[in-house]
Protein backbone atom coordinates (compact mmCIF):
# COMPACT_ATOMS: atom_id res chain seq x y z
CA UNK A 1 0.00 0.00 0.00
CA UNK A 2 1.41 3.38 -1.02
CA UNK A 3 1.43 6.47 1.19
CA UNK A 4 -0.96 9.22 0.19
CA UNK A 5 0.31 12.66 -0.74
CA UNK A 6 1.56 14.17 2.50
CA UNK A 7 2.71 17.72 3.09
CA UNK A 8 6.44 18.09 3.65
CA UNK A 9 8.28 21.07 5.12
CA UNK A 10 11.92 21.91 5.70
CA UNK A 11 13.14 23.70 8.79
CA UNK A 12 15.71 23.97 11.57
CA UNK A 13 15.52 22.18 14.92
CA UNK A 14 15.28 24.75 17.72
CA UNK A 15 14.67 22.38 20.66
CA UNK A 16 15.28 18.69 21.36
CA UNK A 17 14.73 18.63 25.12
CA UNK A 18 11.62 16.41 24.96
CA UNK A 19 11.82 12.65 24.62
CA UNK A 20 11.27 11.56 20.98
CA UNK A 21 10.06 15.06 20.06
CA UNK A 22 11.78 18.02 18.42
CA UNK A 23 10.56 21.54 17.73
CA UNK A 24 11.20 22.59 14.14
CA UNK A 25 11.08 26.25 13.03
CA UNK A 26 9.93 26.58 9.42
CA UNK A 27 10.51 29.98 7.79
CA UNK A 28 8.50 31.01 4.73
CA UNK A 29 8.02 34.28 2.91
CA UNK A 30 4.68 36.00 2.47
CA UNK A 31 3.53 39.25 0.98
CA UNK A 32 2.03 41.79 3.38
CA UNK A 33 -1.63 42.38 2.53
CA UNK A 34 -1.65 46.16 2.65
CA UNK A 35 1.94 47.19 1.97
CA UNK A 36 2.92 44.40 -0.46
CA UNK A 37 6.29 44.06 1.27
CA UNK A 38 7.78 40.57 1.44
CA UNK A 39 8.08 39.46 5.06
CA UNK A 40 9.47 36.36 6.76
CA UNK A 41 6.96 34.22 8.65
CA UNK A 42 8.24 31.58 11.09
CA UNK A 43 6.04 28.76 12.37
CA UNK A 44 7.11 26.15 14.92
CA UNK A 45 5.99 22.53 14.61
CA UNK A 46 6.46 19.67 17.07
CA UNK A 47 7.70 16.62 15.20
CA UNK A 48 8.20 12.99 16.24
CA UNK A 49 11.85 11.87 16.30
CA UNK A 50 11.76 8.14 17.10
CA UNK A 51 15.54 7.63 17.48
CA UNK A 52 16.29 10.94 19.29
CA UNK A 53 18.94 11.64 16.64
CA UNK A 54 18.19 15.31 15.86
CA UNK A 55 20.25 18.03 17.48
CA UNK A 56 19.72 21.76 17.82
CA UNK A 57 20.61 23.53 14.57
CA UNK A 58 20.06 20.47 12.34
CA UNK A 59 18.23 21.11 9.06
CA UNK A 60 15.43 18.53 8.78
CA UNK A 61 12.56 17.57 6.53
CA UNK A 62 9.24 16.85 8.28
CA UNK A 63 6.11 15.20 6.89
CA UNK A 64 2.49 15.30 7.94
CA UNK A 65 1.08 12.31 9.83
CA UNK A 66 -1.82 11.31 12.04
CA UNK A 67 -2.14 13.07 15.42
CA UNK A 68 0.41 11.55 17.80
CA UNK A 69 -0.39 13.77 20.79
CA UNK A 70 -2.15 17.02 21.59
CA UNK A 71 0.35 19.11 19.58
CA UNK A 72 2.29 16.58 17.47
CA UNK A 73 1.11 16.05 13.88
CA UNK A 74 4.47 15.77 12.08
CA UNK A 75 7.23 13.14 11.68
CA UNK A 76 10.91 13.81 11.02
CA UNK A 77 11.31 12.37 7.51
CA UNK A 78 15.07 12.91 7.20
CA UNK A 79 18.00 14.92 8.49
CA UNK A 80 19.19 17.02 5.55
CA UNK A 81 22.23 18.59 7.25
CA UNK A 82 23.73 18.22 10.72
CA UNK A 83 24.58 21.37 12.65
CA UNK A 84 28.24 22.40 12.19
CA UNK A 85 30.61 21.88 15.12
CA UNK A 86 28.35 19.50 17.05
CA UNK A 87 29.83 16.14 18.00
CA UNK A 88 26.72 14.12 18.74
Amino acid sequence: MEKSNRKTLTGVVVSNKMDKTVVVAVTTTAKHGMYSKTIKVTNKYKAHDEQNECGIGDRVSIEECRPLSKDKRWNVASIIEKAPGVNA
